[in-house]
């Protein structure tokens, strides 16, 4: 039996930031002290908390189904591009004494997610041609 490096890599890529984003929901959807204090400080408190966990929710499960891992790279690159995003410019790195935790999780989710779309790059350019055909056509 050989081993396929390329499939255990793939399947590597996928499941970190599957399993960030589906470990912070705990966090997000039963109100934590750390969480509360985050969208709050973005004045997003309670949507932005709810919302941002569903959209992660999605994004974990489109990327672990191989037919969506390139939806849920896209979906996930953006999410985790907007926590970086905060955490440089409001929150800081270190959010309450966590030692920058969340900071690390956003890029390596963020790193894994870009990574993906530059292998499912083919999928990402068929479907972008695939609709923008539908819109010129209607």
């Amino acid at each position: 039996m050989t081993i396929n490096w390329n499939t255990i890599g793939i399947w590597a890529l996928r499941l970190l930031p599957a399993l960030i984003m589906l470990q912070t929901l705990f966090f997000k959807f039963s109100a934590s002290d750390e969480s509360v204090y985050i969208f709050s400080r973005l004045g997003m408190e309670p949507w932005g908390r709810i919302g941002s966990g569903v959209m992660e929710l999605i994004a974990a499960i489109l990327l672990l189904y191989p037919r969506t891992t390139f939806m849920g790279a896209i979906l996930g690159l953006g999410l985790m591009a907007g926590a970086i995003f905060f955490h440089i410019t409001k929150l800081g790195v270190p959010v309450l004494g966590d030692g920058g935790l969340l900071f690390v999780y956003a890029v390596l989710t963020f790193i894994s997610c870009a990574a993906l779309l530059i292998i499912y790059r083919q999928a990402v350019t068929g479907t972008v041609k695939f609709f923008v055909g539908k819109i010129i056509n209607l």
